[in-house]
C-alpha cells in the first residue's frame, strides 16, 4: 500500500516540504523569470500531491517507484505550462495532469498497443465529427469526416475501432498554434468523479490550515453531522465557543481556498 510506504524513489516521503501559499507565489515568480533552482524546490515542494493522486491507483498492481516517477512527470508538466494569473489553485490545475500522465502509462504498458499513427487518425476522425455536428445540428456519416480530414473511409474506421478500448479523458486530440483540445473538452458530463476528487484533495488542504481543536469541530459538524450542542457536549466546551471556532475555521478554509 502506499500509504505505508515511506521511501519511495529514494525520496523520503515523511520528511518533504509543505510549502506555504506565501513561498508558492514567489517561487513561482521566480519560476516564470528563469529560476531553474526555484523551479527545483517547487517541484519538491508539490511532491505531496504526487502521493495523494498515486494512491488512488494503489490497486493497479503497478510498482509504487515506477507511479511515483510517472506522477512526476504529470506534475512538472503541470508547472511547466500553469498561467498563474488565472483564477485557480495550482493543485486544481496539477490533478488531473498528474492523473491524465499516469492513466497514459497504465494504458500503453498494456499488451495490447495501438501506434501513435492510428491515435492521431481516430482523434482527427474525432475532432471532425464534433466540428461537422456543430456545423450542421446533425451527426455526419463515415463520408463526411473522410471528406473533411482527407483520409480514407476504410482507415478511419480501423483507427476508431482501434481505440475502443478506454482513453484518458486527459488525451490529447488535436493541437493548433500551442493550444491542446483534449477528449475531456468534447464531453459534458454533470457526474464527473474527478472534479469532485480534485474538490476533495483541496478541501483536505484547507482542513490541515485549523487547529486541532477547529479541525475536530468541522469534522464532528459537517462530516459526522452532529449540531453544535452535541459537538459541546462531545469535547467538554460551550455551544457559543463551538459556534465562534466553527467561524473562525470555515473563514480560514475559505480564506485558502480562494487565496
Amino acid at each position: 500500500m502506499v500509504q505505508g510506504k515511506v521511501e519511495i524513489c529514494g525520496v523520503n516521503t515523511a520528511k518533504l516540504p509543505l510549502l506555504k501559499n506565501e513561498e508558492k507565489e514567489e517561487l513561482f515568480r521566480k519560476i516564470e523569470s528563469g529560476d531553474d533552482e526555484a523551479r527545483k524546490e517547487y517541484i519538491k515542494g508539490n511532491l505531496r500531491l504526487v502521493l495523494s493522486v498515486i494512491k488512488r491507483f494503489h490497486s493497479s498492481n503497478e510498482n509504487v517507484d515506477d507511479l511515483f516517477q510517472i506522477g512526476c512527470i504529470g506534475l512538472i508538466k503541470a508547472i511547466d505550462n500553469f498561467d498563474s494569473s488565472l483564477n485557480i489553485k495550482f493543485s486544481t490545475y496539477a490533478v488531473p495532469m498528474i492523473i491524465g500522465e499516469i492513466r497514459r502509462y497504465l494504458r500503453d504498458s498494456n499488451s495490447i498497443r495501438v501506434s501513435r499513427s492510428l491515435k492521431d487518425t481516430a482523434y482527427k476522425a474525432i475532432y471532425a465529427k464534433e466540428n461537422l455536428m456543430r456545423k450542421n445540428a446533425q451527426e455526419p456519416t463515415i463520408s463526411e469526416i473522410s471528406s473533411e480530414i482527407g483520409i480514407s473511409q476504410e482507415d478511419i474506421v480501423y483507427a476508431l475501432d482501434a481505440i475502443q478500448s478506454p482513453m484518458s479523458l486527459y488525451d490529447p486530440i488535436y493541437t493548433d498554434g500551442g493550444d491542446t483540445l483534449y477528449v475531456m473538452d468534447q464531453i459534458s458530463d454533470k457526474k464527473n468523479k474527478e472534479e469532485v476528487w480534485v474538490e476533495h484533495i483541496s478541501l483536505s488542504e484547507a482542513m490541515k490550515k485549523l487547529s486541532k481543536r477547529e479541525h475536530e469541530i468541522i469534522t464532528l459538524r459537517f462530516f459526522e453531522g452532529k449540531t453544535q450542542m452535541e459537538v459541546a457536549e462531545k469535547i467538554g466546551i460551550s455551544q457559543a465557543q463551538v459556534s465562534r471556532l466553527e467561524k473562525n475555521a470555515l473563514k480560514t478554509m475559505r480564506n485558502y481556498l480562494t487565496a
